[in-house]
């Protein structure tokens, strides 16, 4: 892993950041990717938030992207581009929580601070049959406390990333090498057979189901070329500041005549030639806390678009994976 080689501050938040919620795997091309463009914090903080956007396309959770931004302006704009040197004041920047500021002090600045993140948990929960949920406020506290009473304070650089290591390849999640482990004689876990119970985590909260329709003008800009509409989502929810088709969301699945009655008051496409669903089944788009069931409709006119984009420009705007993977998938 390219980050493991560094203990540059700036390196060290941008893969702590990436890697929330996500693979190592698909984590990493993000990583360089983001280094090739952006190469110092303050490289990142003068990019314009579209051209972050658009490179974190496909990671999800956007709203680290836009903190990954606010706290690059930070530092480079009031900290002369200089990372704080401390787990107390990373923990002011914004994005930065308990995990991604232990992780930089002990990893850039060698200071005594145990990172407790998903690997972590399992380890510490097996290894000494802890019970306690993970993911509530009493598990936390007990975890961080037993965190710090078992690292080892003068090579904790080698020791949280080491941990980290050992959870995601030897203590896995389903199949852990519990045979080959050299901590198997003593791992309470192990001896209880409770290594498929622990760590306990409370359910989730409900997912929330949403029924959207994009609806996709096909028309012409005033030069001529082939156009389509995007609109950017402003205000709080999900994929802030993300572009996307116009979109029409119903209480539950809707077929054509209801589509049709609707686009009036969200397009003003002209004449409509034809009106065809790209997709005879939503496609479920899953989020951590909902769940979005989607039809395309591409709306066929050959009226000038007002505020249209040519179809070749497309690529150039950052929108969600649903949207990008249609794109895609009918050469829009």
């Amino acid at each position: 892993m390219p980050w493991r080689n560094t203990r540059d501050p700036y390196k060290i938040w941008l893969s702590e950041i990436m890697l929330q919620q996500t693979r190592v795997a698909q984590g990493t091309p993000y990583y360089i990717k983001f280094l090739e463009h952006f190469p110092t914090v303050t490289d990142l903080a003068d990019a314009p938030e579209e051209k972050v956007l658009k490179l974190w396309q496909g990671l999800g959770y956007y709203s680290r992207a836009r903190n990954l931004h606010a706290t690059a302006k930070k530092v480079a704009y009031e900290f002369n581009g200089v990372f704080p040197d401390s787990y107390k004041e990373l923990l002011k920047l914004k994005g930065v929580g308990d995990y991604t500021a232990s992780a930089i002090a002990s990893i850039c600045f060698d200071e005594a601070q145990p990172v407790v993140d998903g690997n972590v948990y399992r380890v510490l929960a097996r290894y000494f049959g802890v019970d306690h949920a993970i993911n509530s406020p009493k598990g936390v506290a007990y975890f961080k406390k037993l965190a710090f009473e078992v690292m080892d304070t003068h090579e904790i650089r080698d020791y949280n990333q080491g941990i980290m290591e050992f959870g995601a390849i030897q203590c896995a999640p389903q199949k852990p090498y519990c045979l080959h482990c050299p901590l198997n004689e003593s791992c309470v876990a192990l001896q209880k057979n409770k290594i498929k119970t622990l760590p306990v985590k409370l359910k989730k909260t409900k997912i929330r189901t949403r029924y959207f329709n994009y609806l996709v003008p096909l028309g012409k800009t005033k030069e001529g070329s082939e156009a389509t509409i995007l609109r950017q989502r402003l205000g709080k929810g999900i994929w802030q500041n993300l572009w996307e088709f116009p979109l029409l969301e119903s209480e539950k699945e809707i077929e054509l005549a209801q589509v049709s009655s609707q686009i009036p008051e969200i397009l003003a496409t002209g004449p409509i030639l034809d009106i065809q669903l790209q997709n005879q089944q939503p496609i479920v788009h899953k989020l951590s806390h909902q769940h979005l069931h989607t039809k395309f409709w591409l709306i066929k006119t050959e009226a000038v678009l007002e505020g249209g984009i040519s179809l070749e420009s497309l690529d150039d705007f950052a929108v969600p994976v649903l949207v990008a993977d249609f794109i895609k998938t009918f050469k829009i």
